[in-house]
């Protein structure tokens, strides 16, 4: 008797445990709304870009490879002059749309530029610019003045470039163009798409 009424007991508590875990717990869950899903984008609204850009005048070699050919492109922005001037070297270091040329050896990255309070760039280069040089005396003033007009042509606080190799200043590259002191902007060499090309100046600018 003791027995069937223990067995009695189990049940009956079990039981309402079962039925409290239903009106409590689970009816909750169960009969609670379902969250709204977001409402889908609209077809066609714009996204915002994720890095801001501004044009900037490139100069890549002319597809005749005697001269520098100013070039309208698409730099991102950068946070002051340094850093503005840093994304208009790589720019610069990549390879352009043919039929222009490239006026900087290939491989070559940078590593770093500086700019003294009197407006100097000091534009390192890896030693790519100059093991990977063609070494000819033409080729060596695109390759100098190519960097030194991106950078004097769109950031009017740059008023003279000095290229500078592995961290280091170098007399050349090739063997033609001092680098021994910085240079100023020089468009003797450059000429716009379809124009005639300018009287040729001196290797060192003057």
């Amino acid at each position: 008797m003791n027995r069937r009424r223990a067995i009695l007991t189990a049940s009956i508590t079990a039981l309402a445990a079962v039925l409290g875990w239903v009106l409590f717990v689970g009816l909750p869950r169960w009969t609670a709304p379902k969250p709204a899903a977001p409402p889908p984008a609209a077809a066609g609204t714009p996204q915002p870009e994720s890095t801001p850009k501004i044009r900037a005048r490139l100069f890549h070699i002319a597809p005749d490879g005697l001269r520098l050919q100013a070039v309208e492109t698409e730099v991102p922005v950068g946070q002051g002059t340094v850093e503005q001037a840093r994304r208009l070297v790589e720019a610069q270091l990549q390879a352009p749309q043919p039929p222009l040329l490239s006026a900087i050896p290939a491989g070559t990255t940078l590593r770093d530029v500086y700019l003294t309070t009197n407006g100097i760039a000091f534009v390192d280069l890896s030693r790519e610019v100059q093991t990977g040089h063609s070494g000819g005396a033409v080729d060596e003033l695109l390759t100098v003045y190519g960097m030194v007009n991106t950078l004097t042509e769109n950031l009017p606080a740059i008023t003279g470039v000095q290229i500078l190799v592995d961290g280091r200043e170098v007399d050349t590259l090739a063997g033609h163009v001092d680098l021994r002191r910085p240079l100023a902007k020089n468009l003797a060499w450059t000429t716009e798409p379809g124009a005639a090309p300018a009287a040729a100046q001196a290797a060192d600018g003057r």
